[in-house]
C-alpha cells in the first residue's frame, strides 16, 4: 500500500494542496488549512485540512503543530500530538478526514487562513507488545475507538 496523502471527496472542488516536505532533510510534511478558521483565546477549534492519509498497517501519522504558530501565536494541539491510525483512512464516518485540534493559549483571537500551513505530519513505525491480540475493527471517525 505504501504511504501518502489524498484529498477527501467532498473537498475535491476546493484548492487543496497535498502535504509535502519543504527541504531534502525535512521529516514533516506540511499540512495546510482547507478553510478559514478563527481560534478564540482559550478555545479549541477543529481546523479542516481536506486531506486523508494512507499507510502501512504498522504505521501511524503523527501530527505536530508548526513551531511558528506555537511561538508567534501561542497555538498548540489540544492533545499534544495527533495520532492518525492506519485504519482511520476511508473510515465510514468521515472518509479519514484529518482535523487538526488547535487551542489558543494567548489573549487575542488567531486567524488561520485557507492554505496556511498549520501542522506537520510525520509517518512513524510502531511496535506491538508480546501476545498482542485485538479483535476490534474501526467503525467510525474522530474519537470512535473510545466509544
Amino acid at each position: 500500500m505504501g504511504r501518502g496523502f489524498e484529498i477527501v471527496s467532498k473537498y475535491k472542488d476546493l484548492d487543496i494542496v497535498l502535504p509535502k516536505r519543504k527541504t531534502q532533510l525535512s521529516a514533516g510534511y506540511d499540512i495546510s488549512a482547507a478553510k478559514d478558521a478563527i481560534v478564540q483565546p482559550g478555545k479549541v477549534v477543529l481546523v479542516e485540512t481536506g486531506i486523508k492519509a494512507y499507510m502501512e498497517p504498522d504505521e501511524y501519522l503523527g501530527i505536530h503543530i508548526r513551531s511558528g504558530l506555537a511561538v508567534k501565536h501561542g497555538l498548540s494541539l489540544i492533545n499534544g500530538q495527533g495520532i492518525i491510525d492506519a485504519d482511520y483512512y476511508n473510515n465510514p464516518d468521515n472518509e479519514g478526514h484529518i482535523l487538526i485540534a488547535v487551542i489558543n493559549h494567548g489573549s487575542e483571537p488567531v486567524v488561520i487562513s485557507q492554505g496556511s500551513r498549520i501542522a506537520q505530519g510525520i509517518f512513524y513505525k510502531y511496535l506491538k507488545a508480546d501476545a498482542d491480540f485485538v479483535e476490534g475493527v474501526r467503525a467510525g471517525g474522530l474519537g470512535s475507538t473510545g466509544l
